[in-house]
């Protein structure tokens, strides 16, 4: 999925919202694939898929290009995901039809539970060092991409994670610090947000997509609940998380914001902070390269209630999986660790700006970040991230959540507490399968 703009992650998300239905359309509710034997141990060519991305694309062919050249006997045929209305769609047919590539390199968390479901992905932990491997690697946020059987069917690979982008320039103008905002707490955001739009500088402060579109509450609630509830995510050990003081702290945050026409309703078409039309917004480290020349920007984490240092958010990860059609998966798990590999690693950080999700980053790349100021802070916030539950029925649990959000909070037609309430309860069942 690309990333390197807000308009084209709008446009790629956008196409995820047949996710849940063509998922659900696949699912067999079958096993969960893998298990020890001779595909675990076989080696011979692969076949695997990556992003679409342009710099993906470009770390993705010389990471191929170094393996076939030391591997002649078990060659990488890789390709870009095949087009289709979103990845995860085109994923999930693929393992319906049972010619799904051995690895992919864009696998969704947040489809992970369903492709598993299919019986479609393979448990890692069967190669005899895939746990050590993966822990090792990533260190505890491993953890939470454990599915509910214990075992990892996706190795954790890379994040983007969100924090809070403000134009210096429309700062400067609307007589605010550029160089120092108050933006660390909900108050000084929303006493900042007043100030924006009330001088002139800026008709609107933030502007989140309104969109009822089930991944649009990482980019708005969930990246604030994260740090305003010290990394808790939406649903925990079987219940949902969110019906508590933190969470609703945050959704009276963001209904004050829409209330006082500080935040559009409108979902704008393009990227309304490259384009001038917002002076803040939620991104990635991605938004680096794609805000260069065009904004004077600065960024600092993601507010919570009561200013506080180190704050988590969400990680907007994409992870490597390996599906249960591949033969050789011997050859398989040894290009994963191949490709995840402290000198691959830097690669794609080199390439893409994006984190590679390894233990220590800031000091395991210590010469790129010295180098490469702008993305220090991302590689610290990289080690404080939460990532969607991995959980039964999990789109259907964020369109749940999104639905009552968009009523109570973006539209004001329901009371927080009565909806917030209404939506733990269904998302309970959901979890529990009912």
């Amino acid at each position: 999925m690309k990333r390197f703009t807000q308009a084209t992650r709008i446009l790629s998300v956008a196409a995820l919202t047949v996710m849940g239905a063509a998922l659900a359309a696949c699912g067999s509710g079958g096993g969960t694939g893998g298990g020890s034997g001779p595909a675990t141990e076989a080696k011979g060519p692969i076949k695997i898929w990556y992003s679409n991305n342009e710099f993906e694309v470009k770390w993705g062919k010389s990471m191929v290009e170094s393996w076939n050249a030391a591997h002649p006997e078990e060659k990488i045929d890789a390709q870009e995901i095949p087009a289709g209305k979103s990845s995860e769609e085109v994923i999930g047919a693929a393992i319906t039809a049972g010619n799904a590539p051995c690895l992919v390199f864009n696998t969704a968390p947040v489809a992970v539970p369903q492709f598993q479901k299919q019986g479609g992905l393979v448990a890692l932990d069967e190669f005899p060092d895939g746990a050590r491997y993966i822990k090792d690697r990533t260190g505890d946020l491993a953890d939470q991409y454990k599915s509910s059987d214990g075992k990892m069917y996706q190795l954790p690979w890379k994040s983007n994670p969100v924090v809070l982008f403000y134009n210096k320039d429309i700062f400067a103008k609307a007589g605010l610090d550029p160089e120092n905002p108050k933006l660390g707490s909900h108050q000084e955001l929303l006493d900042t947000a007043r100030t924006l739009v009330s001088s002139g500088a800026a008709t609107t402060a933030i502007w989140p997509s309104p969109a009822s579109d089930f991944f649009q509450s990482w980019f708005d609630f969930y990246s604030y609940y994260a740090a305003n509830s010290d990394g808790t995510p939406l649903v925990k050990d079987g219940k949902a998380t969110f019906d508590s003081e933190q969470g609703k702290q945050v959704a009276t945050m963001f209904q004050t914001l829409y209330k006082e026409n500080l935040a559009s309703k409108e979902v704008y078409q393009g990227d309304s902070f490259a384009e001038g039309k917002a002076a803040m917004s939620m991104a990635g480290p991605w938004a680096i390269a794609a805000y260069k020349d065009k904004v004077n920007w600065g960024a600092v984490p993601v507010p919570a209630a009561q200013a506080k240092a180190g704050t988590s958010t969400f990680s907007d990860a994409k992870n490597v999986a390996m599906y249960s059609a591949c033969e050789n998966q011997g050859t398989a798990w040894e290009v994963m660790k191949f490709a995840t590999s402290q000198e691959q690693d830097g690669k794609l950080l080199t390439e893409t700006g994006q984190m590679p999700m390894r233990q220590d980053l800031p000091t395991v790349y210590a010469d790129y970040f010295a180098k490469n100021p702008a993305y220090t802070q991302f590689a610290e916030q990289a080690a404080r991230t939460v990532e969607v539950p991995n959980i039964a029925n999990s789109v259907e649990v964020w369109q749940t959540f999104r639905t009552a959000y968009s009523k109570a909070v973006i539209f004001g037609n329901e009371s927080i507490d009565t909806t917030f309430k209404d939506a733990a309860d269904k998302i309970n069942q959901l979890v529990a399968g009912k």
